[in-house]
Order: structure tokens, then sequence, then C-alpha cells
């Protein structure tokens, strides 16, 4: 039974995205189809923290709404925990990249939308709103609306908008990439630390690959599209907790980076040489 960083590989997915594929209808010409990705398996499995890595535009974000049930695939299947996803996932939380807070409600409003969605007693879901904006140093802060918060500060909202309702599977869509370098930081090891106490299953896409390999257990990069399909795993064998700033140095995060940069670079270039022919 292989067993990585202390979590067993070989007991029931969290999350399995079995042999998908996902083709379109060209904008431009509706009689044209192009498959997005093709005949990929992704299998996350409880507790561990997976970082997707690949080109612009390779299809990153369409495996992660698989994920999520937000999109149907064209063929494959998606499991959770053994049962095959009908609809949207329940189980999962997902932070987006964009903006995604109400503007007209306040940050503790913002951040038990979910709970009340679900029919939660209102003291009860301020009550933890509350204890989840402190967890993510938002503390006093609650009644403040998105437009008074900084871009870090309203990302805190988000993770808190998410972790809030305890999802089994965390997706999150390149969440802190519009975030300064120091900012960004505060917030990776904030996600490590929550991810820490709980250790749910994490799904995480990011063009980043330093962001990829100080916060996962296992890198996955995907090739440049059309056509997209998994052309490597990397396991992450550094040792936790982490800190995002300092394993850049551990030799060992050097020579993953080395690793992965060579799988990768090709496909970079081809992304770039594809996205010039389109403009």
């Amino acid at each position: 039974m292989l067993v990585q960083q202390g979590i067993d590989l070989g007991m029931t997915p969290a999350l399995l995205l079995d042999n998908i594929s996902c083709t379109f209808i060209s904008k431009d010409d509706r009689s044209q189809r192009y498959t997005a990705v093709a005949n990929t398996t992704l299998s996350i499995a409880p507790g561990e923290f997976v970082s997707v890595v690949g080109p612009t535009g390779c299809g990153k974000s369409t495996l992660l709404n698989v994920g999520a049930g937000l999109l149907e695939p064209s063929s494959g299947s998606v499991k959770v925990f053994g049962e095959p996803l009908a609809g949207i996932n329940r189980r999962a939380g997902y932070m987006f990249q964009a903006e995604a807070l109400m503007p007209w409600r306040s940050a503790l409003q913002n951040v038990i939308a979910g709970l009340q969605y679900r029919g939660m007693d209102e003291g009860e879901a301020r009550r933890l709103g509350e204890d989840w904006l402190a967890r993510v140093g938002l503390q006093g802060f609650g009644d403040r609306f998105p437009h008074q918060l900084s871009g870090g500060m309203r990302k805190r909202v988000a993770l808190a908008q998410t972790l809030i309702v305890d999802p089994d599977i965390m997706l999150m869509d390149e969440p802190f990439s519009a975030l300064d370098i120091q900012t960004r930081q505060l917030m990776e090891n904030e996600v490590l630390d929550l991810w820490g106490a709980k250790k749910k299953a994490v799904l995480f896409i990011t063009h980043d690959l330093d962001e990829a390999i100080a916060m996962s257990d296992r890198v996955v990069v995907l090739s440049a599209g059309p056509a997209t399909h998994p052309i490597g795993e990397f396991p992450v064998d550094l040792p936790r907790p982490r800190d995002v700033a300092e394993v850049r140095a551990h030799p060992r995060f050097v020579e993953l980076h080395s690793q992965i940069w060579n799988v990768l670079r090709d496909e970079v270039l081809k992304g770039y040489q594809q996205q010039k022919v389109r403009a």
C-alpha cells in the first residue's frame, strides 16, 4: 500500500476525475469543435494537497469546474468518495480566482452566506462567522464592506466563506494570483495552517511553480492545449509544516523545481506560441 507524507494513497479517493474529456463548440464557427481536455485522469486522496500547473489556456480551470459539478464532461466520470457525482459537488468548497464577494453584504454577511442558504440559525451562523473572521486575522472587521477592504483582506474573507461550511474537498482556482508577493505568501501560509488543522483534500490550480511545490504533497503537470492531458506527476517530499518563503531555500525544493520545470518548460513555450497565433 502506497503511503505519502502520512496519506494513505490506497484509500478511496476524495475526488476522482476518471478519463475526462471536454469538447466545446467554437465561438467563431459553430460547425467546429475543439477538445480542451482529453482522456485525463486525476485522483486526490483524502487529506492530500495536490497542485495542478500548466500553460495558460491548457484547461486547468476546466478540470476544476468538472470536479465542482459546474461542468459536465463530454466523456469520462467523476466520483466523490467513491460515489458518482450528479450535479453540484456538495462536498466541495470552491475558492475562485476572480472577486466573488457580494458587494452589498458586509464581511461577516459574506462569510455566513453559505450557512444562511443551508438554513442555519442566524445567531449560530453569526457566532461561527465571527470565529472564522478571527481565524483568518480579520477580527473586528465584520462590519466592513468589500470596497472598504484591501485585496488581501477580501481574499481572507473569501477563504473564511469557503471553509466555514466545512467542505471535505477544497477546490482553489489561482486564488492568490492578483496579490502582491508579501500578501500572497502570508495567505499561502494561512491556507497551509488551516489545511494542516483538518487535512481536507485540496485541488489547487496555479501558474506559479514555486507556489505549487511549496504548498503541495504532489504536483501534476498538464500539457499545452488543445487536448490537454497530464504529462507528469511529482511527489513533494519536503517536510511539514512548511513556511512557503523559507522552504524555497531547501535543497530538495531546488531539485524538485528543476525536475518539474524541465517537463513544464516546453509546454509553456507551446502555449505561448499558440497564444501568439490566436492573437
